[in-house]
Parts: C-alpha cells; structure tokens; sequence
C-alpha cells in the first residue's frame, strides 16, 4: 500500500530556517488540506533567537557527563517583561556578537537575498530579522508557543492507513492538546542538547566544584571571565570564537585540541594550545586538570566545553525501531530524511558541516513532492540498503552525518535533480509549467565560494572590526570572474602547449615559428 496515497495533513515540528522552508514547498504543492508549523518559542528564528544571559539555576539540568540525549523536552525559562508580560524562553547557542562564518551570497535562500547594504558575515539580529521577513507570507501556518511533546503513530478506527497524533503543550495557557496528521516533518534541529564527554575525574570534579563547568550553548560575552584562568575544550566554530573574545579580558585561556587545528586558529600569544584532556585531577591539587601530554594545569577558575550537540528527538521517544540511540546520528533514514520503517515521517537538516539554509530547501522540495503524490520512494529494503552502504563507507557513528564539500554541494543537486523530476499533475496548477517551487542548485560560482569560504572568513577576521564593512567576496580579494578569466587563459595556454607537442613530435611546424640554428654559434 502506498503510504502517501491520502497524506492531505502535514505536521512541522520547528518554524527555525528549516521548518519555514518546509512550509513554503510544502504550500507550493497546492495539494494538502492542513499544513501546521508547531514552534515552542513565540516567534520565529529557532537558534537565532536571543535569549540573553543564562543564569546558574537555568543551567541546572546540564548534567556532568552528557554523553546520552535526554528523553525529556526542553523546559522553557519564563520572564516577565516590562510591562508584567510573562515572555518565553529557551537558550539558544547565540552569543553577544555572533556573527555568521558563512558569506551570506551562499548562506540565503534561493529565493530570498540578504540586503546589500548588510555584512558579507551578518550578526545574528541580521538573520533573525531576515528569517522574520521570510515567515511574513506564511504565519498563518504557525502556531508559535506550542511545544510538541509526543509524536505518536497511530491507525485511526482500526484502519490500515497509518496517522500520526501529535501531543503538544499551550505554553501560554499551559494547556495540553492532540490532533491528527497524516505526516510529520521533523525539523527541530540539533543544537539543543549538549553533549560533554565523559573524562576520567570529570564527575567528581564537578560534584567539588559545581560552577566550574560550563557548556558553549550558555556563553554571552567575556565579562564574567576578567582576570581568570579559563579552558575552552574543542576548536570548533564556537570555540574559536569563545577563546578569542575571552583572552581579551582573562589572565590565561588554554584551548584543548582533540582534532588537528582549523585554518581558522587563533594564533594570538594571549592563547595557550593544549591537547585534550585525559584526567580531572582532585585534591592535593587544586582545581587541576592533566592533559594527554602529561602537562598539568591548576588554579583553573572555568571550563567551557565547545564539544557541540546530540541529535536528539525526545517527543519520538515510543518509536520502534528508534531514531535516535546513542545520540551521535539518526537512525534509520533514507537520504538523511525518510524515517523508512514509516516514512510519512522525515526529518531536515540533519547532515552536518553544511551550509543550511539551501539544504533545508533542497530537503524540503524532495519532501513536499514525495508527500504530494509526485515523486515515489524506492522500497523499504532499498533504503534500508541505502542506510547500510552509508555505514559501510562512512561508519555507524558521527560522521554518517557529515557532508563536508563538496558532498554537501553534490547532497543539495542530486535533490533538485529529483525534484526536478517529480511527475507534472496539470488540475494541481502548479508555478513553474507545473513542476512547482524551484529548489537551489548550485553553479560553478557557488561551489567556487563554498570551497574557499574558510579562507574567506579567515581574510575577514584578519581585518578586525572593519570586518564589519566588508559588503563582497571582491572587498575581500575573492573574485569569480576573475578567477575563471585565468583558468580560460591556463587552459588555452595548456591547449596550445599541447598541441604544439603533437606538431613537435610530427615534424609539423605550427603555432609558432622555431628558429634557424646559427652555425657559427
């Protein structure tokens, strides 16, 4: 039985830049009776939402290890506002002055630009305000403040066809409520749940000193770490960053390495690098860890851990078999989307080191034409043998998720590709000749960009606050045409070298004129 034969309804868990981009391919379809985006914070944004400083007691259920993701939602923090308002919260990873590490000419939807006017590397408010104007066509399709807490699949008056009851909670009212879909779209994200390795020592440590301990996902500014010896453990995206604002301030800052440092590294004297940590040490010593190297540093005031994020999806918690184990990926998908034990459940973005935004559009133009009836998924045994071969090749761990260039480049138009051949239904009256809401591929210039943007971020942070001004690739020495203009002339130059070997080993004179030998010389 084909499950998409009656899928008219279509639950979408998030309206961050993935769930808004599933709304708007999903409405294109011009298909489904009831499209509904289920967001718990009260606006629009996911992870580029704001939330401020983060206190100690809202950090009270960041355990020490976190090596398994929670089987619990996410509490939200309620603050009143000025005006007695009660306005909901949940800390996201956003920072003081986070700003993006990708160029915004990549970063965008394909149908949306960034403003010109903007920086190359736009701040978080930026973003947020241009994923504001990107929801102002479909906030009828929202429910803002509504936290889903269960996802269950169902068999409505003891049919075959397979519905889904999604339980979710009024954050306002507190109420609890139920409905029906017949699909639902993941797209929630992975940067919730902190994942803190489990180091010999750590939990004792801990237990002694319980202020000690901190996660990247609650980091603001410096100000809270003047004149203190701090260790920031990873040298990600976040750690870079976090370690170069608090040396400013700090007496010392120790950056832990695991994996081999990124083009990005701050190589400032102000910042100590170390391997990684293999022991928190207790009394006699003081406030101590040793490091793999067998160096050991004491009179430690704060440790920040830059170690990112578990997939987790507690509302999926009573599927068999689960999505999610370990926390390290999510199991049991086809193409990083299909749920295909029963895939009238799918999930955005899960690939990592990627660029986002344009996946979510190439995932959700893929999803909304499956769900609509035009386009057919291989068999069960086919994406189960899909999920095996990615396990084979890139392992069962974390790096099944990781699509660094140029897969994620390749990931985004084998998904146009097959979008681009969903079946044309003329009575649907779809934009485009019928084939629908176009989604991203990528050209030459794009992959261009995408292979060199850590060396663009990095011209970028060279400049320091004049960063800011920085408006094109061109401000910064990077031009496409340019660049293509000298590949043409080495490939013509390489074309007519070649071809003068040819004539040389014909006997031939050709191109050019070879010189009569002087014999008196």
């Amino acid at each position: 039985m084909d499950p998409f034969a009656h899928v008219k309804t279509i639950a979408v868990i998030g309206a961050g830049p993935a769930g808004l981009a599933a709304v708007k391919y999903l409405k294109a379809e011009n298909y489904f009776d009831n499209i509904v985006a289920f967001e718990q914070r009260d606006e629009v944004g996911g992870v580029w939402n704001y939330t401020g400083a983060v206190s100690e007691s809202d950090q009270s259920d960041l355990t020490v290890p976190r090596t398994k993701p929670t089987d619990d939602v996410e509490q939200p923090l309620r603050k009143k506002t000025q005006n007695g308002k009660e306005k909901l919260g949940f800390p996201s990873p956003v920072y003081d002055s986070l700003e993006t590490n990708i160029p915004h000419t990549l970063m965008q939807y394909g149908d949306k630009p960034f403003p010109e006017d903007c920086p190359l590397f736009p701040p978080f408010d930026i973003v947020k305000q241009y994923l504001e104007e990107y929801a102002a066509d479909i906030t009828s399709y929202l429910r803002l403040g509504r936290q889903v807490v269960a996802v269950e699949s169902t068999k409505v008056n003891g049919k075959y066809a397979t519905k889904w009851r999604v339980t979710y909670t009024d954050l306002g009212s507190r109420e609890s409520h139920e409905e029906l879909f017949d699909a639902v779209i993941c797209a929630s994200g992975h940067y919730s749940d902190p994942f803190i390795p489990d180091i010999q020592g750590i939990s004792v440590f801990k237990e002694r000193y319980p202020a000690i301990i901190s996660h990247s996902k609650y980091y603001r500014n410096p100000e809270g770490y003047t004149q203190k010896k701090v260790i920031v453990i990873g040298n990600s995206a976040s750690g870079i960053d976090i370690s170069s604002q608090i040396s400013t301030v700090t007496t010392q800052v120790i950056v832990s390495e695991k994996e081999k440092p990124t083009t990005l590294r701050n190589d400032s004297d102000s910042i100590t690098y170390r391997p990684e940590i293999a022991e928190f040490l207790l009394p006699p010593n003081s406030r101590a860890v040793r490091f793999s190297d067998g160096h050991i540093e004491s009179e430690i005031d704060s440790i920040i851990f830059c170690t990112g994020y578990q997939y987790s999806f507690p509302f999926l918690k009573g599927l068999d078999p689960p999505p999610i184990t370990t926390g390290e990926r999510t199991r049991n998908t086809y193409q990083q989307l299909f749920y295909y034990p029963q895939p009238t459940l799918a999930f955005l973005t899960l690939p990592q080191r990627i660029i986002p935004f344009p996946i979510a559009e190439s995932q959700s133009a893929y999803i909304a034409r499956v769900f609509a009836g035009r386009l057919t998924l291989p068999t069960t045994v086919e994406m189960k043998g899909w999920e095996d071969s990615v396990i084979e090749a890139r392992g069962d761990g974390k790096s099944f998720h990781i699509l660094a260039f140029p897969l994620d480049a390749d990931y985004i138009n084998m998904l146009h590709e097959l979008s681009m051949s969903a079946r044309v239904i003329e009575s649907r009256e779809l934009a485009n000749r019928g084939q629908g809401k176009i989604p991203p591929f990528w050209n030459e210039e794009q992959r261009w960009t995408r292979q060199r943007f850590p060396m663009i971020k990095q011209a970028a942070m060279k400049l320091g606050e004049k960063r800011r001004e920085v408006r094109s690739l061109r401000d910064l020495g990077f031009d496409f045409e340019e660049w293509k203009k000298e590949q043409e002339a080495e490939g013509e130059c390489v074309k007519s070298n070649a071809l003068l070997v040819e004539d040389v080993k014909s006997g031939v004179q050709k191109e050019i004129s070879i010189p009569e030998v002087d014999d008196a010389a």
